[in-house]
C-alpha cells in the first residue's frame, strides 16, 4: 500500500458506504474500549453524530477523556476508514429532530422525549483510509504473489488532516 496525502472528496465518497462504526474511547479506568454505533449523518462534513444512552460507559467516559476513534469497514470491497477526533455530549433539539427515527423507540422507552437520550458529536481531526480493489481482485493478487514471489499493490492508504 502506498502512503500519500488523501483528499477530502475521496474520504467523503468512501464514508457514504458506511453506516456503522466501532467507536473507541478511553474508559474511566484508562482502558481502550469500543462500542458499535450507528452513524447518524448522511453526508460527512468533518463532524459525525451518534445517539447514545446517558447511562452508557461511552457517554460517561467522554466527559473525562473526549479523545475517540471511529473505525469503519467494508470487507466486500476491502475499504477501511479510521477517524480520530474529539467527542462531546451535547443537547441540540434541532439535530435530534433531524436524526430521530421511530426505530430508536426500541432503545428509548419514552421516544424522542426520553431523558436518557444523549447526542454525541465527534469533531474529526484526521483520518487514515484504505481503498481496496475488491475481494476477488485482492484474492487474485494474493494468489499471484504467493505463486510468483513478487509483491503486489493491494490498494492505497492515505492520510488526511481535517
Amino acid at each position: 500500500m502506498e502512503n500519500i496525502n488523501g483528499n477530502y472528496e475521496e474520504l467523503t465518497e468512501l464514508l457514504k458506504h458506511f453506516r456503522f462504526a466501532m467507536l473507541t474511547f478511553v474508559t474511566e479506568e484508562g482502558h481502550l474500549h469500543s462500542a458499535p454505533m450507528t452513524t447518524q449523518n448522511n453526508t460527512f462534513n468533518g463532524i459525525v453524530w451518534f445517539l447514545g444512552s446517558k447511562k452508557s460507559e461511552l457517554v460517561k467516559s467522554i466527559s473525562i477523556n473526549p479523545q475517540v476513534n471511529l473505525g469503519y469497514s467494508n470487507t466486500s470491497n476491502n475499504d477501511y476508514v479510521s477517524i480520530n477526533g474529539v467527542a462531546e455530549n451535547v443537547i441540540d433539539e434541532v439535530i435530534l429532530d433531524e436524526i430521530w427515527s421511530p426505530a430508536y423507540e426500541a432503545f428509548f422507552q419514552h421516544g424522542k422525549s426520553d431523558s436518557d437520550i444523549q447526542l454525541i458529536r465527534v469533531v474529526c481531526n484526521g483520518a487514515q483510509y484504505w481503498k481496496g480493489s475488491g475481494t476477488l481482485f485482492t484474492l487474485y493478487k494474493l494468489t499471484k504473489a504467493a505463486v510468483t514471489g513478487e509483491t503486489e499493490d493491494l490498494g492505497t492508504s492515505k492520510s488526511i488532516a481535517l
